[in-house]
């Protein structure tokens, strides 16, 4: 008996151990996440990362010419959020086969997440 409750534990540790390497790799591919979106003209080109922090803005020099202050500004954030969009859906198609049944994906994936979220709580022995 105690043979087989050893190879059970050994078998749980083994997959759990799996579950966190595919975690931790999910969370690699995350930190290196972005996408740039461009214009339809290619006067404005903006590069975001995984929380839609600017990594980038690329402006043609004839968009000075072309558009007024405010369309400028206008067309970077149409830009800014295309790229936020992709790059949160991405994320959330990377890590869905990772989520936890019933959670959702901005408790575990969400600015302020952290790796805790992915474990229950403590298990208390049944008396």
């Amino acid at each position: 008996m105690a043979d087989a409750f050893q190879a059970e534990i050994s078998q749980l540790a083994g997959e759990i151990n799996q579950q966190m390497a595919r975690i931790r790799e999910a969370y690699g591919e995350l930190s290196v996440m972005e996408h740039t979106a461009r214009s339809a003209d290619g006067m404005v080109s903006v590069t975001v990362g995984r929380h839609g922090q600017m990594r980038g803005i690329e402006l043609n020099p004839r968009v000075y010419r072309t558009l007024s202050p405010s369309q400028l500004a206008d067309a970077i954030m149409q830009q800014v959020n295309e790229a936020t969009a992709v790059v949160s859906e991405q994320s959330k198609q990377l890590l869905k086969p990772l989520m936890p049944e019933g959670v959702p994906h901005e408790d575990v994936f969400g600015e302020h997440a952290t790796l805790d979220a992915f474990f229950p709580g403590p298990v208390e022995p049944a008396p």
